[in-house]
């Protein structure tokens, strides 16, 4: 698996790009397969979980209008990022382990070896860079269907009023907040197509094979991100310890 990172980053810094065409299409399709259902979630999530349970605890305090500020810090920093990627990886990560591996069996990667084409170069690193590109795209969208669910559930279920809901929004998140979100979501990304291309091409025996191996992705990928997400919060944390004080 290291070694097809490291090849893929390869193909990635070489001359050419052969593999544009590929790279868009790709693109737009994991930004479509994963959009709906991770706004969907998002905003279920905001609301139930922040917004109705920490809104429960927030009115009880008498301080409903300061729900709003634990969105930012939710949807940003833990929350979103990990529930956004483990939605890719199940939904995406999934659909490239077994469009790889079917190749594989059907042995169509072997043909374009024969006829002289890269198979990385051509079908691994597009889907790494165009996943890897739009993991931003889709949590800052997500971040925003997740704060809207909170707003829903603060406003209409326990009468906090719009203006102070936006006025505290931000009162404990600053521009770190953000870069380091966007950061770990791409290191999330470019992990999932790492892994879900992995498994692609080791696929062995057959259709079951295919169906073992987008098991393997998934758990793998979201074993990874668990792992990796809790080393980059601890690094970030050390780094950062003014985050904890907001902006």
């Amino acid at each position: 698996m290291v070694s097809l990172g490291i090849q893929t980053v390869g193909q990635l810094v070489s001359p050419g790009l052969s593999w544009r065409t590929e790279l868009t299409r790709q693109f737009a399709f994991a930004l479509t397969i994963t959009l709906a259902s991770a706004s969907v979630v998002s905003f279920v999530i905001g609301f139930s979980s922040v917004g109705i349970q920490g809104g429960s605890l927030a009115s009880a305090f008498g301080a409903i209008d300061r729900i709003s500020s634990v969105a930012p810090v939710a949807f940003l920093r833990e929350l979103g990022p990990v529930l956004t990627t483990a939605i890719v990886a199940g939904t995406l990560g999934s659909t490239i382990t077994a469009e790889l591996g079917a190749r594989k069996i059907r042995e169509e990667l072997m043909a374009l070896e024969v006829l002289g084409i890269n198979p990385v170069r051509n079908l691994v690193v597009p889907r790494v860079v165009a996943l890897t590109l739009m993991m931003p795209i889709l949590n800052l969208l997500t971040f925003w269907a997740g704060v809207a669910g909170v707003f829903c559930a603060a406003v209409f279920l326990y009468g906090a009023t719009p203006a102070a809901f936006f006025e505290n929004l931000l009162l404990l998140t600053n521009f770190i907040d953000l870069w380091s979100s966007v950061i770990k979501v791409m290191l999330f990304g470019a992990m999932i197509g790492i892994i879900a291309s992995y498994k692609g091409l080791r696929v062995e025996g057959g259709t079951e094979g295919v169906g073992r191996a987008v098991n393997e992705s998934v758990v793998t990928c979201l074993v990874a991100i668990f792992m990796v997400s809790v080393v980059y919060t601890m690094l970030f944390q050390a780094l950062y310890p003014e985050v904890n004080y907001g902006a």
